[in-house]
């Protein structure tokens, strides 16, 4: 809702801006053209003189009267806003009532809904017994006819004004619904189908739950499709509201934009008029801008309407798009649904499938126990045909969805092609899908059977233990024993199991024939599906050929239509061709009729030549004559004559020659003329023949699309029958289908009833065959026991029965009171109905009384006010005496008349008043009436209650005797479980005992749950009825507070507004009289204007008003007439509630109650009123400041009217008084919230008892749910106890599965511990330094590794450790577990059979307990929807109390407010005449005074040109001309007199011209009255004319009728005359008959009387007969009973004995098969026990090996460490015979550099450092002491050149004499840093110290490693640093700092890669160089 207001408010906003930009827009282009008229102004001033200025003003004025024309357009559209806000406010008041229609409806489909998934609910129940039908049809039926009841209902009110649109869009929703009804019915029938099926399938057993599931989920969807249709249809009327309020916001626009421009023109044209020659040329320009602009609008509102059409289109177009797609969403949905269904269907196969797996698994594990193994071999193979059975069902549904998609892609037209293929698109998609599923599910399938042989594998390997073997031997030796004693038994035992033998013969002898029975079936199926698929490839032959015939039919179509083009191209040619041939005629018929007009032009010039020619001949002719004369007369002039002669010859040979040529060329005119009309002859042929052509060709044409068109009809004909014969095949095909498929099911049903029967009897022989250890005596035993029970319980049960009966009839007698108490409390209610309809009218009437006392008040107020307004009159006619107006005489007759009315008003409104008191008077009397009436109905209802009291405490008495009997049969059934616990073994025997003892619980539970419903249902009567109580109290609560709160509020809010509404108005008024004082006549004038044109402002306001609230009225009508339809639906509703609730509502109908309501109802309609009166005062109030505005503009020109001055007293005094009675009504609202308060608390004290007693109710019901629980608690603890059995069995296998890991593992890694800890002991400490001293790879990794693995073998002794004391007691434990095992395998194996026992017992408990459950569930979710229901029922019935609260109050105001606005009406049209009266005289005072302008104009003219005279004759007195100036003076008078009359004639003459022109104008509208009333009077006329006729011709017919009828009575009267006459003969005749056949039927009365009695003797004697003999009968059923009951005994002792023996038997065998089951098992131990024995000394012999190996691989690595050892010995040695270059040469120069006496012993120090000895040393010294210096100087090449000289040091220099011992030292410590770069070294074989595998071995290396080598290189101080190698003196790398980040070397930065391992001498760590060189010089 919110949404959709929203959207509303957004589409008004943009409406109104678009209005706003229009207004903007309109408003500165006025504002340029007023801006461009000054300026123009301006330049006119600039250059025109003072002549223009008026002209100026003029425009002024007109510019002045545009602005005031837009305010009034401004205030117009605010007008129109605030209207449309009001529009806007009833349109969401009515959409609300139609939101809550909606709802009614669907609350009424929902019902609906609820009834037909009952109906569902029901077929399913039903299906079990009834087949199934055509269940749907009725259903359907009836669905139809309520929506047809539901779509005619409202068109009872369809006449008043209600809005065609809501009519259709409501019945959209009804025929939407209706639809939804059919889908859900249909879905109904699919689910029933469903069910059948799955039925059928034997899947019936499936819960119920998922059905409530799916149910629920349809529920869910519809819902949400219902929500999205009504969102869309929201939108849609959205969107039509805001294009409507477009449209017409666009129109108004335009026609406003229209008229401004037509009014602007015509103002224009004014001016024009006006205007002199000088604006002409500037106006011109400004009209042809202005028609610009009007051309331009006219284009933009052409344009603009061809948008709004298209807009319109838009919309069409974007609705049926959304139809469309809902259509293809509603497709797409159901395909959906039914994909949905199928998937569903496909996993429940797929879980049954599972399930079947799952129970295989067990089964076999059963089987594999005790069966042997070609009974295993038959069960998988059973059960792996059940698979291969499924997996050929799912492959042949898919088949039928493919065949069936297939048919429906035949089946379909090339029309809908396209559709289908995107829908099997998405079909295939999805069945992809499903087939992955499938795949997955095999795949699983497979997995599970993996698991399953696997499982078994495992299961018979992991059992037993070396503890075992040992006992395991030791019990051998006793069975042994044992099975000597056995085979003897075995002997005896053959004979019987030879016997078994022969039944188990005859048993598969059986099983072969049923197995024969069974293929035959199978094969008659097999044929019938042959048959089927035969039938189903002809029918898709058939679909096949009909689609061949039909690409044909398509085929010769398009064939047809391609000639069809072919003929219409040629029939286009042929046309084109007749076109030109047309054109070719018409030129030619030009050219004849020039060449015809040229003829005639030539035949005429020949007709003039011809008469030329004769004039000339007749001359030639005289003038030869006359020749003759003169030749006879003169032969003198012969030689002239000769010439003459000559000259005329020739003259008539030129004419000859003329005519020659002239002749010529008329033979050559006629010669073209004939060809022209031969040539015109043949075109029309050649038009003749081309039209031939033409009627031919379209004669063609027509019977070509003629039979084109037959065949098309034709082929559509054979296409629809094609289409019907295709769906009667369809038909046939689904029909034949849905047979085979029952005939199937039910074959398939008949087969596994047949195999499950099979089977059953397979397993029960096998259990008899198992079970012979039970004895006769203990079965005797239980017998008696169960005798003893069984007597017991149909005692019990016998009395139960007549204890229900009892209580039976006491519910009845109890139904029988509630049904009187029923009828007595819809008597009263009736009454109460009555009483408060008269309250409402006493309401109604008291309404209306203090509305006419309002009314009464205004009115004296308003009388008052007159009488001042007359006396202020009077006062200012005594000041104004002379200026008496008119209007002040007419205002006083109208106050006048006005005071007459008010006073009749008076009088019938005092007259109305008593007659109201005289009501009222009634109406108190009948009040008294009804509250005796109410005191009454209290007594009884007391009495009520208090007889319900007593029939509540002897319930509550008989349920806890119930409650008892309850607890003694629960005591019952639980000895009776002890027995069953304690003597299981029994149970077997004798079924039909136990299936009657489950019956007595059973009949024991139900009659507990009986008694248990019945308390829950008047226990939750009771808590229904208690909880809308409080609810009802709670909401009526929380109004109370909102409404003392609004009240409140209201109060303050309104008092404060009202106060400075008040103050304002005091103001104005002060202001007002300040203004009063200085008036004048010309503004009164002006002032009149302006209330003229408020006063039309004021008028058009309230024909606006008006219209809306003529709307508001019709909408409210209709509303009305809608909530009238509610309510009839409504009450029908609630009669059939009260019905329901009368118990409830006898107790809190008190008379309070009701009281209560109606005052709550009488407070909401009193703010109500409020609000409407604040509504109508803020609008006044806006009206006020308006008129204010206008009057403040208006007055700033002129004064003020007394008028307004006294409306704005009154309504100050007005509101005064509102305050007043705001402020007394406050108070009365506080009383009565009190007086409410105090009735709520006292209903709350009764609420609080009515608590208590649902308290108790519900303590009985939780103790019996207790007991209930208590029963459902033991049988759920013997599951948990027999699941426990079966975990403790798991967890003993698991334990000793555990066991057989632990002890591998442990052999296995003491195997591998014990060569590590030797190889690890012979590492001695001396090796250990060696190996870290040197530097190899190998070394480095076996020791790294060497150290891991000691700690890891560490880690693994102690956890060793810790596992060998847990098995060790796991051993022990164990061991005590084993003995207790096999003590409890032989108990499970008795246990096992008792226990299949008590699981079928427990499921038929189960299913009991489900089935009760599920009915619980059924009725607690119907007492929910129930509730749900009636709340919702009873919110509803609030709302439209209320709502039909509101309308009547509505109704009320409304009519009040059409009287006042008729009122003001009349006053406001009386008014607007006097005011035109007085516009008319105002009109004429106006061109008075123009004529008067006009000659003062004249007359200053004319005083100007005397002026002028006068100065002139002043100049030519001056000038001495006086006798002129005279004349001149005389003529001007003259003149000036002359222009004076003309001028008044022309005045005299203007003014009769207007006169004339305003009678004319009058006169034209007396003649158009006239000719009016004349047109009227003669339709009257003739219609009288007509009524006259028609009535004189009914006249007549009538009197001729009259005459007909008086002929045919007569002749009738005569006739029945005839009859009387007749008729008397024959009653005579009559009369005499009967009185004779009376006598004689008398006496045949007598005989027959007689008769009679004799035969009711015979029948009473026949009838004691019939009792003996029925006696008789009885004794000798008796007899024969008797017989047959002893026959019956007889046989069955007979029965009993034989079984006994059967019973002996098999306890034998069973106890034989035991002990060979248990000496098998024993046997498979020992065997398992010898297997791991086996398997143990195998993994012994493995460990060997490997430790063989392992010893090999240790004395490969210690060979391979000696090597290394060797090879870094050979290193060390190699590396003690090299010595530094550089220390040598350092000491070969610094030799030099000692004094010769010292030098011999830097020769020593280099002797030591060479490893020469000092005997040797001193040897060469004494042999020769220059030897040594030859040798070196040859050794050096002859000299000491080569050698570098070191530069003396200042300390060498001054210590030269000192000893050589501290100079070498302080030589050393200089050069232990040396600045040259040594020299690389030769050997290449040595690595770098910091190769990177020395770098990752000493990070990987283990801390203890790392402090070992730290400690042995601190202790070694004493070892030589020049003859011990590198590594062994000093660590060059820290071991502690291992990373790259460490700190290295620990005196030196990090040693380069490159450098070799000798450079730089480093000290040690504790030692300095000093100390260190000293150590060597002792050396």
């Amino acid at each position: 809702m919110s949404s959709w207001l929203g959207g509303l408010g957004s589409g008004l906003g943009q409406s109104l801006g678009h209005v706003g930009g229009s207004l903007a827009s309109l408003t500165g282009q006025i504002s340029n053209f007023t801006k461009d008229m000054l300026m123009e102004g301006t330049e006119e001033v600039e250059e025109l003189p003072d002549s223009r200025t008026k002209e100026i003003e003029a425009i002024h004025a007109i510019l002045r009267s545009e602005n005031e024309r837009l305010k009034k357009l401004c205030t117009d559209l605010e007008e129109k806003h605030e209207a449309s806000e009001i529009q806007i406010k009833q349109q969401s008041t009515s959409y609300r009532n139609q939101l809550q229609q909606k709802e009614v409806e669907i609350s009424h489909l929902k019902a609906r809904q609820i009834a037909l998934q009952d109906q569902l609910l029901k077929l399913q129940s039903a299906t079990h017994s009834v087949p199934s039908g055509a269940g749907g049809v009725p259903a359907t039926t009836a669905s139809s006819s309520f929506a047809y009841g539901i779509s005619h209902h409202p068109s009872t009110f369809h006449d008043d004004d209600m809005d065609f649109g809501d009519i259709i869009s409501s019945q959209q929703e009804i025929n939407r619904l209706s639809s939804e009804v059919s889908r859900l019915e249909s879905e109904v029938g699919h689910w029933r189908h469903i069910v059948q099926i799955s039925k059928a399938q034997g899947t019936h057993n499936s819960d119920q739950s998922e059905i409530c599931k799916l149910q629920n989920i349809i529920k869910e969807l519809k819902q949400n499709r219902s929500q999205e249709i009504d969102d869309h249809q929201h939108e849609m009327s959205v969107l039509q509201n805001a294009h409507q309020q477009k449209l017409t916001e666009i129109s108004r626009r335009h026609r406003e934009e229209l008229s401004d421009y037509e009014e602007r023109i015509e103002e224009l044209e004014n001016l024009l008029q006006q205007g002199g020659s000088g604006i002409v040329e500037t106006d011109i320009s400004k009209i042809y801008e202005m028609q610009k602009t009007i051309q331009v609008l006219q284009t933009e509102k052409v344009e603009s309407t061809k948008k709004m059409e298209e807009l319109e289109d838009k919309i069409k177009d974007i609705n049926k798009k959304l139809s469309s797609a809902e259509n293809d969403r509603d497709t797409l949905r159901r395909e959906q649904e039914q994909l949905n269904v199928e998937k569903r269907q496909i996993m429940e196969e797929c879980e049954n499938l599972k399930l079947e797996c799952s129970k295989l698994q067990p089964s076999a594990v059963k089987q594999s126990d005790t069966v042997t193994e070609k009974e295993r071999i038959l069960a998988q193979s059973a059960s792996v045909e059940e698979v291969f059975r499924l997996q050929q069902a799912l492959s042949d549904a898919e088949n039928e969805i493919m065949r069936l998609s297939s048919l429906n892609q035949d089946n379909s037209l090339a029309e809908d092609n396209l559709k289908l293929k995107m829908h099997i698109e998405v079909l295939e998609k999805e069945k992809s899908l499903l087939s992955q599923e499938k795949e997955e599910l095999q795949m699983s399938l497979l997995k599970l059977n993996n698991e399953y042989e696997v499982i078994k594998s495992t299961a018979t390997r992991d059992i037993s233990l070396d503890s075992e073997l040992h006992d395991l031997r030791l019990n051998l030796e006793a069975k042994e024993q044992e099975l000597n004693q056995s085979i003897s038994e075995k002997e005896t035992l053959i004979a019987e199991i030879e016997e078994l033998d022969r039944q188990n013969q005859e048993a598969t002898k059986h099983m072969i024939l049923i197995k024969d029975q069974l293929s035959k079936q199978q094969n008659e199926v097999d044929s019938i599906i042959s048959k089927l698929k035969q039938d189903l490839n002809d029918e898709k032959k058939r679909v096949h050929q009909l689609e061949d015939d039909k690409m044909d039919i398509t085929k010769e179509l398009d064939v047809q239509k391609e000639k069809l083009l072919q003929s219409e191209v040629a029939l286009n040619d042929l046309y084109l061709t007749k076109q030109k041939l047309e054109d070719k005629v018409e030129n030619l018929v030009d050219q004849l009729n020039k060449s015809q007009e040229s003829n005639v032009s030539i035949q005429k010039e020949n007709l003039e030549l011809e008469e030329h020619i004769r004039q000339n001949e007749e001359e030639l002719s005289r003038m030869r004559n006359e020749l003759t004369q003169s030749l006879n007369q003169e032969d003198s002039d012969n030689n002239f004559k000769d010439i003459l002669l000559k000259e005329r010859e020739a003259e008539v040979r030129n004419l000859k020659q003329n005519l020659s040529e002239l002749e010529q060329l008329n033979e050559n005119l006629k010669k073209v003329a004939f060809d022209v009309k031969m040539e015109n002859e043949k075109l029309v042929l050649a038009c003749e023949d081309v039209r031939h052509q033409l009627e031919e060709s379209l004669a063609g044409n027509k019977q070509l699309s003629l039979e084109k068109n037959t065949i098309v009809e034709t082929l559509k004909m054979e296409k629809g029958e094609i289409e019907a014969e295709l769906c009667r095949a369809k038909k046939r095909l689904l029909e034949e289908a849905n047979k085979y498929e029952k005939t199937i099911e039910e074959l398939s049903n008949a087969r596994n009833l047949n195999t499950s029967p099979l089977q059953l009897e397979h397993e029960h022989l096998i259990k008899l065959n198992q079970k012979k250890d039970m004895e006769i005596a203990e079965l005797k035993k239980n017998i008696e026991q169960m005798d003893t029970d069984h007597k017991e319980t149909k005692d019990i049960l016998s009395s139960s029965l007549e204890e229900q009966r009892q209580l039976a009839q006491v519910i009845k007698e109890k139904e029988i009171f509630i049904e009187k108490l029923k009828e007595r409390s819809s008597k009263l209610q009736e009454e109460l109905d009555k009483y408060s309809q008269a309250l409402r009218k006493n309401e109604i009437l008291r309404q209306t009384i203090e509305e006419k006392d309002r009314s009464l008040g205004s009115m004296k107020e308003e009388n008052n006010h007159l009488q001042e307004e007359l006396e202020r009159l009077r006062e200012q006619q005594s000041r104004t005496a002379p200026v008496t107006d008119p209007k002040t005489l007419d205002s006083v007759a109208e106050l006048a008349s006005e005071v007459s009315q008010l006073n009749m008003i008076k009088d019938h409104l005092e007259e109305e008043i008593k007659h109201h008191q005289k009501i009222i008077e009634d109406q108190n009397q009948s009040k008294m009436q009804l509250l005796q009436s109410l005191q009454e109905q209290k007594k009884e209802m007391d009495e009520f209650r208090y007889q319900h009291e007593q029939m509540n405490a002897t319930h509550t008495q008989l349920f806890l005797e119930k409650d008892e009997e309850i607890k003694s049969l629960q005591k019952t059934i639980e000895q009776i479980k002890t027995q069953l616990h304690e003597e299981r073994q029994d149970i077997q025997t004798d079924n039909s005992d136990i299936f009657q003892e489950t019956k007595v619980q059973s009949l024991n539970i139900e009659n507990g749950s009986e008694k248990h419903d019945l308390s829950k249902a008047e226990t939750e009567r009771l808590v229904k009825g208690i909880k809308e109580r409080e609810l009802e109290i709670k909401l009526l609560n929380e109004k109370n507070i909102s409404l003392t709160k609004q009240i409140d509020q209201l109060s303050k809010d309104e008092v404060g507004k009202l106060t400075q509404i008040i103050q304002q108005k005091d103001l104005e008024i002060q202001a007002l009289h300040a203004r009063i004082s200085s008036t004048s006549y010309t503004q009164d004038v002006v002032y009149l204007q302006q209330q003229l044109q408020a006063y039309a402002m004021e008028r058009e306001k309230v024909f606006a008003v008006l219209n809306e609230k003529t709307r508001e009225n019709s909408h409210l009508k209709t509303e009305y007439h809608k909530m009238m339809d509610i309510i009839a639906a409504k009450e029908a509703a609630l009669i059939k509630l009260q019905d329901e609730n009368k118990k409830l509502s006898t107790r809190f109908e008190s008379s309070g109650q009701d009281m209560f309501r109606e005052t709550i109802q009488n407070l909401s309609r009193i703010i109500r009123e409020k609000d409407i009166e604040i509504d109508a005062l803020s609008q006044k109030c806006q009206t006020l400041l308006a008129v204010l505005q206008t009057s403040s503009t208006g007055n700033e020109a002129g004064g003020v009217n007394s008028n307004q001055f006294e409306e704005l007293l009154q309504e100050r005094d007005k509101l005064k008084q509102q305050v007043k009675k705001m402020e007394e009504w406050k108070q009365q609202v506080m009383t009565t919230v009190q007086n409410m308060q105090h009735e709520s608390a006292q209903l709350q004290e009764e609420l609080h008892q009515l608590q208590a007693q649902v308290l108790v109710d519900s303590d009985n019901n939780s103790k019996l749910q207790v007991d209930y629980t208590g029963l459902i608690q033991s049988y759920e603890q013997n599951e948990t106890k027999l699941k426990n059995f079966g975990q403790e069995l798991a967890q003993v296998q698991h334990s000793i599965g555990q066991l057989c890991n632990t002890k591998d593992l442990l052999l296995g890694k003491l195997d591998i511990i014990s060569p590590q800890l030797s190889s690890a002991s012979l590492l001695t400490p001396q090796s250990a330094e060696s190996l870290r001293a040197s530097k190899s790879d190998v070394l480095s990794q076996s020791s790294e590794l060497l150290q891991q693995e000691v700690e890891e073998l560490r880690k693994s002794l102690q956890e060793k450790d810790a596992t060998i004391r847990t098995l060790q007691e796991n051993n022990h434990r164990l061991s005590d577990s084993i003995a207790a095992t096999s003590e409890l395998e032989r108990k499970h194996e008795q246990t096992d059979s008792e226990i299949k026992q008590l699981k079928e017992k427990q499921d038929v408990l189960q299913k009991l307990l489900k089935e009760k459950d599920l009915l619980i569930k059924a009725k607690s979710d119907q007492l929910l929807s129930s509730n749900e229901n009636f709340t919702n029922k009873v919110n509803e019935n609030e709302l439209l109390r209320q709502a039909v609260t509101n309308l009547k109050e509505r109704v009320l105001i409304l009519e009040m407010d059409i009287g006042k606005l008729k009122g003001e009406n009349e006053k406001i049209v009386e008014t607007s005449k006097g005011k035109e009266t007085e516009y008319q005289a105002l009109q004429e005072t106006n061109m008075k005074f123009s004529m008067m302008l006009r000659e003062k104009e004249f007359e200053c003219h004319s005083m100007k040109e005397k002026a002028l005279a006068f100065e002139q004759l002043l100049k030519e007195k001056e000038q001495g001309k006086a006798g002129e100036l005279n004349q001149l003076l005389n003529a001007v008078k003259s003149m000036q007199e002359k222009t004076v009359a003309f001028q008044q004639e022309r005045d005299q003459v203007m003014l009769a011209l207007k006169q004339k022109q305003m009678e004319n104008t009058a006169l034209q509208n007396e003649v158009q009255r006239l000719r009016d009333k004349e047109f009227r009077s003669n339709q009257e006329l003739e219609r009288l004319r007509n009524h006259l006729l028609e009535s004189e011709d009914s006249y007549t017919r009538e009197a001729l009728a009259a005459e007909d009828r008086e002929a045919k009575l007569r002749r009738k009267v005569t006739v029945l005359e005839e009859k009387l006459v007749s008729s008397s003969n024959a009653m005579e005749n009559a009369s005499h008959q009967a009185s004779v056949q009376v006598e004689s039927l008398q006496e045949q009365l007598n005989v027959v009387s007689k008769q009679r009695d004799e035969t009711a003797l015979q029948l009473s004697v026949s009838q004691e007969q019939v009792k003996q003999y029925a006696l008789s009968l009885a004794n000798l059923q008796m007899v024969l009973e008797h017989f047959q009951q002893e026959e019956k005994a007889m046989y069955s002792a007979e029965l009993e004995k034989q079984k006994q023996l059967i019973a002996e038997w098999k306890k034998k065998a069973e106890n034989l098969e035991g002990k060979v089951i248990s000496l098998q098992e024993r046997l498979d131990e020992a065997n398992a026990a010898l297997d791991s024995a086996s398997r143990l000394t195998e993994q012994l012999d493995v460990k060997e090996e490997q430790i063989e190996e392992l010893k090999k691989q240790n004395e490969l690595r210690q060979e391979m460490l000696d090597d290394v050892q060797k090879k870094l010995m050979n290193l060390a040695n190699s590396s003690e015979g090299k010595v530094d270059k550089v220390l040598m040469r350092n000491l070969f120069i610094g030799h030099f550099h000692t004094p010769k006496n010292q030098r011999h012993e830097v020769l020593r120090l280099m002797g030591s450092i060479l490893g020469v000895r000092r005997e040797e040393m001193e040897q060469l010294f004494h042999d020769d002491q220059g030897g040594v210096t030859r040798w070196m100087t040859g050794w050096l090449g002859g000299g000491s050149k080569s050698v570098p000289n070191t530069p003396l040091r200042p300390n060498q220099q001054s210590v030269l004499n000192s000893s050589f011992s501290e100079l070498f030292v302080k030589f050393l410590e200089t050069e232990s840093h040396p600045s040259i770069p040594p020299p690389k070294l030769s050997v290449h074989d040595m690595k770098p110290l910091d190769s990177p595998g020395r770098r990752k071995r000493d990070t990987n290396a283990p801390e203890s490693f790392k402090d070992t080598a730290e400690s042995r290189s601190g202790r070694r101080t004493d070892v030589n640093p020049f003859l011990a190698p590198r590594s062994a003196a000093v660590p060059l790398i820290n071991p502690a700092g291992l990373g790259p980040g460490g700190p290295g070397h620990l005196l030196l930065k990090p040693i380069s890669d490159v450098l070799p391992t000798f450079t730089p001498l480093p000290a040690l760590p504790d030692s300095s160089a000093g100390v260190v060189l000293k150590d060597l010089l002792k050396q």
